[in-house]
């Protein structure tokens, strides 16, 4: 018998062979078929004849290719001309400046398009959307008169085929598929059941229903994820924490070492930190800020208040340049104030690794800076009190637990300088309390931010030398370390020696990227930070975290490569010390004009915010953070930017449940826990980590 975990081969219609294209696609069994959702839908029932298409309307017409011309218009530029009819008459559709698009039509195609109809010598579309469909395939349009899913696909599969097994598996199986959402709030909701909104997401009776279907099934997606999240935040608070003594000596003298004044923005952020610490369970929060905004000031501050009462913190940086840099920095601060502090990275010698890990388990050391090597087995401490993740978004979510049970119910700070929108931070952080830092110190300027062309690329350079003559340092950032032949990309190493002996030859240049090591890294920062070098070379390594205070140029080559939230952390390396600041943007030749328009945005603004919601909106949460690595089940149909609505409804809902029966024990839970139990997700066994 066929059941929802029956693996997708022995569906009829599918076999071996098939199965594995559909592994492809993440459809490894029945109940993956079902929610492999259409992207789209052809809306059969719209489709009108040609006769019958009016003047100035946006129409959708299904017919075959007549006839078709490319030629070049008196102005040097290329139209590309398609002929299609169906019975009831003719429209001529026209492309200009996409030669390519003769390749794609043969006469006798079967074509859908879509536009606004005009009339220039006859019917005409300018432009229009439109889908190549194969003969059989049409076949089978023609005679449903019905909204058609379109799916995503893979090479070897086509619409008809994937229709058909998805038709032949709700038949089968979806008087199987158990009800997911209490019936209390799908009447509150509006919601479909999970049966008819499965059917209808697939093969809707009508637009309303489609959109339902839609609807439920999104709505489904977020409640899942916010009781994870509600769960979560409920048993970590359920643990007994530390009541810290918050108005100690220590972060009163280490302010008082400081030559500035702190913002409104770090003064907000350190009482609703210090609130947390105070109370008698562990503080779980996420503080977020711009590059440059403080936040490592607010840790420090933090954990001098954890040092004072008695006890020890752990503070982990994804990478060797950042946690040397801490740890350098937070030496120097708290020297004088009688702080040990220790740095912990994967290239020490064992001699020295010993010696550490005698003192920390001893409790000689106070603030313990570190890479991964921190969650390393033998790394004990006599007393951790709080523990401290800078750019929390680059580890995963087991790396965090490791860290945090080192002690028992430390207190938890994480730091981002990623601005993450509201409604993201609610679906990856809706278990965390969150600070942020919503100014920048005074005297930080805005970075002049250019898009340019490689035609440009002289004057760029004579640029550059210019501002190094005036005692300006520059990065010089590439995608790629080395060439490649896959790629036709500038590399680092490559371009270090061409910059260094043809273009900048008068000027000192480094070179640092992700394959050297450690050492070689932070000796090459070294010599920039103590300006021996005038330019710097570098990888995106240098995105996290790096400060290099007198650094005011960035040229950033091929930078269509980079999504906009990683281009604006990355120029926010530069003007630190309030000086005028350039970032330079040079995409590739190849690059499209929707690219460059894409970069344009960050020479209209420096708000971190807008700039993530722009990120967003073109690229989607799972391309810019992800949800597995915060150990939360994917997003198959949600996106919580377009479905801001929904997901509000769901987290309300959600955290009504679990404070009224966090244990999921009472009669109107049972729905939710068999859910839980049914689809064994594994982050159901971590629903105590933050």
């Amino acid at each position: 018998m066929v059941d929802l975990t029956t693996d997708i081969k022995y569906l009829k219609g599918v076999g071996p062979k098939r199965a594995v294209l559909m592994n492809r696609l993440g459809i490894r069994n029945i109940y993956d078929l079902f929610h492999h959702f259409p992207t789209r839908y052809l809306d059969r029932t719209q489709i009108i004849p040609i006769e019958k298409a009016r003047i100035g309307e946006v129409v959708t017409i299904l017919g075959t290719v007549e006839h078709k011309e490319l030629r070049e218009t008196k102005r040097r530029t290329s139209m590309f001309s398609l002929v299609v009819a169906d019975e009831t008459g003719m429209v001529e559709c026209v492309w200009f400046n996409q030669p390519w698009l003769k390749r794609t039509f043969s006469k006798g195609d079967w074509v859908l398009l879509s536009g606004k109809l005009d009339f220039y010598r006859g019917k005409s579309i300018t432009h229009p959307d439109f889908e190549v469909i194969s003969e059989k395939e049409e076949e089978e349009l023609l005679h449903t008169g019905r909204i058609v899913p379109i799916y995503p696909l893979t090479e070897g599969l086509n619409q008809k085929i994937l229709r058909r097994l998805v038709k032949n598996a709700l038949d089968r199986c979806l008087d199987q598929l158990p009800e997911s959402i209490p019936e209390e709030i799908r009447n509150t909701r509006s919601l479909l059941s999970i049966r008819e909104a499965i059917k209808n997401v697939h093969f809707p009776d009508s637009n309303t229903l489609k959109d339902l279907a839609r609807n439920t099934l999104v709505y489904e997606e977020l409640f899942y994820l916010q009781l994870l999240l509600a769960l979560r935040r409920t048993r970590f608070k359920r643990n007994p924490g530390i009541s810290f003594h918050v108005r100690g000596t220590l972060p009163a003298r280490f302010l008082q070492t400081l030559d500035f004044e702190l913002t409104d923005a770090q003064v907000r952020c350190i009482d609703e930190i210090t609130a947390d610490m105070a109370r008698p369970e562990p503080m779980n929060r996420l503080l977020q800020g711009e590059v440059g905004s403080g936040k490592t000031l607010i840790a420090t501050y933090t954990a001098l208040i954890a040092v004072e009462n008695g006890y020890q913190v752990a503070m982990m940086a994804p990478t060797e340049i950042l946690a040397n840099q801490h740890h350098a920095r937070m030496r120097a601060q708290l020297a004088s104030l009688g702080v040990e502090v220790a740095l912990l990275i994967g290239g020490l010698r064992k001699k020295e690794k010993d010696v550490l890990l005698s003192e920390l388990e001893t409790g000689k050391i106070d603030l313990l800076i570190g890479t991964h090597a921190l969650i390393e087995e033998g790394v004990r401490f006599s007393a951790l009190g709080l523990v401290v993740v800078d750019e929390q978004h680059r580890f995963g979510v087991m790396q965090r637990a490791s860290l945090r049970h080192k002690g028992v119910s430390p207190d938890f700070l994480v730091m981002t300088a990623t601005p993450i929108p509201r409604t993201l931070a609610l679906t990856l952080y809706g278990d965390l309390d969150i600070s942020v830092i919503d100014e920048l110190p005074q005297g930080r300027r805005q970075v002049i931010t250019k898009l340019t062309t490689d035609a440009k690329r002289p004057k760029v350079y004579d640029f550059i030398k210019e501002k190094l003559l005036e005692g300006s340092q520059a990065f010089i950032i590439y995608p790629l370390i080395e060439e490649s032949d896959k790629v036709d990309l500038k590399a680092a190493t490559e371009m270090y020696e061409q910059l260094r002996e043809e273009i900048f030859p008068q000027f000192e240049i480094g070179l640092i990227h992700g394959r050297m090591r450690g050492e070689e890294k932070e000796s090459a920062m070294q010599r920039f930070r103590n300006r021996e070098l005038q330019i710097l070379v570098s990888t995106t390594v240098v995105e996290v975290g790096v400060d290099i205070p007198t650094a005011d140029i960035m040229l950033i080559e091929h930078a269509e490569r980079y999504g906009l939230a990683q281009l604006h952390q990355l120029r926010g390396r530069i003007g630190r010390t309030g000086s005028r600041a350039y970032c330079i943007l040079i995409p590739s030749n190849s690059s499209g004009r929707d690219a460059r328009e894409r970069l344009t945005t960050l020479e209209e603004t420096d708000d971190g915010f807008k700039i993530s919601e722009a990120d967003l909106k073109l690229r989607g949460p799972g391309e810019m953070y992800g949800t597995r690595q915060h150990g939360l089940p994917e997003l198959r149909i949600a996106n919580p930017f377009r479905d801001q609505g929904l997901l509000k409804l769901a987290r309300e809902d959600a955290f009504a449940i679990v404070a009224q029966d966090a244990s999921l024990s009472s009669p109107s839970s049972r729905v939710i826990l068999a859910n839980l139990r049914r689809r064994e997700w594994s982050w159901v066994d971590l629903a105590s980590v933050g």
